[in-house]
């Protein structure tokens, strides 16, 4: 046993994941530290100090799993994971700050969420399809299978519907495409509806924006086929048809949500109160912060969800300027050894499903930190290995776990 943690425990990889979790086990604690009645979150620390002991025993394990089984396993996991989904739009049921979306299984008294396990399945499935081909993307039509792939459990999700989750479902599948040798051109085409839809809040910018894209595609025409472009052009313009429907679609609460982003102001009692009361602990962290289990924001219960969504808003109000910094660089760092592990894999396969999970922890760390000082809309998404929840933590170990696993692979 000496002999197969100590090479664990080696790596950089896992030890910037044990400092994040046990950093996380830490802020937990001081999210319970309150001055008002409150039993929401207090306990919640040993709990999740419970799943991070299971999480590394169970990196252990499956770090150790040689590389072929995964690839053996990704149509079948896959399959598995997206008729998972399915099951959870029937039985599902919500938990603590999620309660209203039916995002959770519960077997035996134990509550987990699918949709961590169906990333793992899907960036799997996606490595291994993309790992089979013999030549990098060069068409549009070369991403569609992959699309569709990544599009059935984003779907899925979307339902539920959790669309912080889904997004991470975005981030897979771009960082995969890329680091499969995509041309940058055909990633913007390909996330271009994506962004026609944002744009399309004005008319003018919208066709401002459409201009701009037939240019692009002009320029690209030696490099794309008519149906591709024409399909282009056809799906920037039903997003931008669809998108006042969508927005009437849209719940109240998820209307003001955005609209807060804009101006916080325009509904400080409700749907700006989550925006404005992160960005008050945050400031006034300043520099050092105000000391562990100290914030006054978070000890008054004023930050709302602070042990989960707005975590990263108790570090910055306790810790100041230079704790979110060095979470920040953590991240970074980590992010920096799963590319070289991605560079340096053997195995086109490893690479792909090393990045894929890369595409999903970043989309995680960029919307959960930048929705805390208004950066981004407010979206129900964790921090990896900081936020509370068992489940999330974890499968994201898991995840770390294969990463492991395939990096390390001489097959």
């Amino acid at each position: 046993m000496r002999g197969l943690i100590a090479p664990l425990w080696q790596q950089p990889m896992v030890i910037a994941l044990l400092l994040l979790s046990v950093f996380g086990v830490g802020m937990i604690y001081s999210a319970g530290v309150l001055e008002v009645p409150s039993t929401i979150t207090q306990g919640l620390w040993i709990r999740q100090a419970v799943f991070l002991g299971a999480s590394v025993v169970g990196l252990l394990i499956v770090s150790r799993i040689p590389l072929r089984w995964f690839e053996w396993v990704a149509v079948p996991g896959y399959v598995l994971g997206v008729g998972v989904l399915a099951i959870t739009l029937v039985a599902g049921t919500g938990a603590g700050t999620a309660e209203g979306i039916s995002s959770f299984l519960s077997i035996g008294g134990f509550r987990f969420q699918p949709a961590e396990a169906a990333k793992i399945s899907t960036a799997l499935a996606l490595a291994a399809l993309l790992a089979g081909r013999d030549d990098p993307p060069q068409y549009l039509r070369d991403l569609l299978t992959p699309a569709v792939l990544v599009g059935l459990p984003l779907g899925l999700v979307l339902l539920q519907p959790d669309l912080g989750t889904a997004l991470a479902f975005i981030g897979i599948f771009f960082a995969v495409i890329f680091w499969a040798g995509t041309p940058w051109p055909l990633i913007l085409f390909a996330a271009s509806p994506g962004l026609g839809l944002i744009l399309a809040f004005s008319l003018r910018v919208w066709a401002a924006y459409i201009v701009l894209l037939a240019i692009g595609l002009y320029l690209y025409r030696f490099r794309l086929y008519l149906v591709e472009s024409v399909a282009v052009i056809l799906g920037n313009i039903a997003a931008g048809a669809i998108a006042q429907p969508l927005w009437n679609s849209l719940a109240e609460y998820q209307r003001n949500r955005l609209l807060v982003f804009l101006d916080p102001e325009l509904d400080p009692r409700n749907a700006g109160w989550q925006l404005i009361q992160s960005k008050v602990a945050v400031g006034s962290g300043g520099v050092f912060g105000k000391g562990f289990t100290a914030g006054t924001q978070k000890r008054l219960a004023f930050l709302p969800e602070q042990h989960t969504d707005f975590i990263f808003s108790v570090v910055g109000e306790e810790f100041g300027f230079i704790g979110t910094s060095v979470v920040l660089v953590l991240f970074g760092y980590l992010f920096f050894r799963m590319i070289t592990m991605a560079e340096a894999a053997k195995k086109s396969f490893a690479g792909l499903f090393i990045f894929g999970i890369l595409g999903a922890w970043l989309t995680h760390v960029f919307i959960n930190a930048g929705m805390t000082i208004g950066v981004v809309p407010v979206t129900g998404i964790p921090l990896p290995f900081i936020s509370y929840g068992g489940s999330f933590l974890l499968m994201s170990w898991m995840a770390a776990a294969v990463v492991v696993a395939l990096a390390n692979d001489d097959s």
